[in-house]
């Protein structure tokens, strides 16, 4: 193939006038180019310092926001925490007041075992004896006083373990709080050691939208403060109900050792009084029968007397009888018939008066014999019951506390019980 050579059509040849209006005209374009050129690199290096700037504040402004925020998050990290050992320590002495005043309540099983015996013994008593006396009163006030304190113990505990749930819901939330507290910390440490050279970071879709769990500031320090408030009651509570129940311990204490002195004041005071009745008694029966012995002799001399003024009667009836049968003129009232009528008389009298007597001596003597008997029965139920108050009296010295000997006793006074451990054998 040939190839085809084309002119080009020669330029129109200009004037100098036009020549210097073109050089003229390219002169202001150039000088327009650069000094746009110049403005564009002024603005750019003016919009790069002021972004640069505004970036590196903006950085550094969030970036002390991050450290504010880590700092806020560290402060309630440690009031948490120690609201959280604090709970936990108030939770183990809570238990351990609990501990206590079951303890407490389970010692309170011999006393009223104690006390019932003794009552029911007691009405094992006799005849006169089974009376409503100041001991059996006593008693009774303290079968009431141990059962009231067994109750308040038992409303106590029950507290106790009420309080004890609540502080496990405070100190779950509490941990979960706390959990969720470490990991947003974590999170913010790691969004403030985070920068532009690191490798793990890409572009976010979205990333100015809101969460839908998300809520303000505001919110967030009403919950905080809420949870703190929460557990600072439960705190001030947990430590008012120890209180309440070191002083229920120590109240029901007391009022149970008072009435138990008491009681075993009136029994003794009931024992002298019974021992001192029994000892009269024992007294008027010794007295009785040596009035009987002495009645009995009595009563045997006065058959003597009365056999003997028997006997001189029928002497003397048998010779007025006798000297009736006297012949003639012999039948005569002399002296001696006028002193055996006169005998007669004095002997039936004198017989009369022994026999009246003897009734009296002997009605006397069943009269001393039966008040002997009743007083011997007295005597009996007296003994019984004297043996019943002192049973009863015996079995309440389980009761009594246990003293302190030696250098034990040198420790509580010394205030030293806690400091030296116990050495078991």
């Amino acid at each position: 193939m040939q190839s085809v050579v084309t002119f080009e059509k020669p330029l129109p040849h200009l004037s100098l006038s036009d020549w210097d209006a073109r050089l003229y005209g390219l002169q202001v374009t150039a000088d327009t180019r650069r000094a746009d050129a110049f403005d564009l690199r002024h603005s750019a290096h003016q919009l790069r310092n002021e972004t640069r700037i505004k970036t590196d504040w903006d950085s550094y402004h969030n970036n002390n926001r991050l450290r504010a925020r880590v700092y806020e998050i560290e402060q309630w990290k440690s009031t948490l925490q120690e609201l959280l050992e604090r709970l936990d320590r108030e939770m183990a002495a809570l238990k351990e007041e609990k501990a206590s005043t079951e303890r407490e309540l389970e010692q309170l099983n011999m006393p009223l075992l104690v006390c019932s015996e003794c009552l029911s013994n007691r009405d094992g008593r006799r005849s006169t004896e089974l009376t409503y006396d100041l001991a059996d009163t006593e008693l009774k006030k303290e079968l009431c006083v141990t059962e009231s304190n067994k109750k308040m113990l038992i409303d106590r505990c029950q507290s106790a373990w009420e309080k004890i749930n609540k502080l496990e819901v405070v100190k779950f939330k509490l941990q979960l709080d706390l959990n969720d507290k470490n990991e947003a910390l974590q999170i913010d440490k790691d969004m403030l050691n985070l920068d532009k050279d690191c490798a793990n970071i890409t572009y976010k879709t979205d990333s100015l939208k809101n969460p839908k769990r998300m809520i303000t500031y505001d919110q967030w320090l009403d919950k905080c403060e809420s949870i703190k408030k929460m557990a600072m009651d439960e705190l001030q509570d947990t430590l008012r109900l120890r209180e309440a129940l070191f002083v229920a311990r120590g109240r029901a204490r007391n009022a149970l050792r008072a009435q138990t002195d008491v009681t075993n004041y009136m029994l003794r005071r009931r024992i002298y009084d019974t021992q001192r009745a029994r000892n009269e008694l024992e007294w008027q029966k010794m007295k009785m029968e040596e009035n009987m012995d002495k009645l009995s002799t009595e009563l045997k001399t006065l058959g003597e007397q009365f056999a003997d003024k028997v006997n001189a009667l029928k002497v003397a009836e048998t010779r007025l009888e006798t000297r009736g049968y006297r012949p003639g003129i012999e039948l005569a009232g002399d002296e001696a018939d006028i002193g055996l009528k006169e005998e007669v008389r004095n002997l039936r009298e004198t017989i009369r008066q022994l026999q009246d007597k003897l009734d009296c001596a002997k009605a006397t003597y069943n009269a001393l014999e039966a008040t002997s008997i009743k007083i011997a029965i007295d005597l009996n139920d007296k003994n019984q019951s004297l043996e019943t108050d002192t049973r009863a009296l015996e079995m309440r010295a389980a009761l009594e506390p246990k003293r302190a000997q030696g250098t034990d006793k040198n420790l509580i006074l010394a205030s030293m019980a806690d400091e030296v451990p116990n050495v078991e054998n």
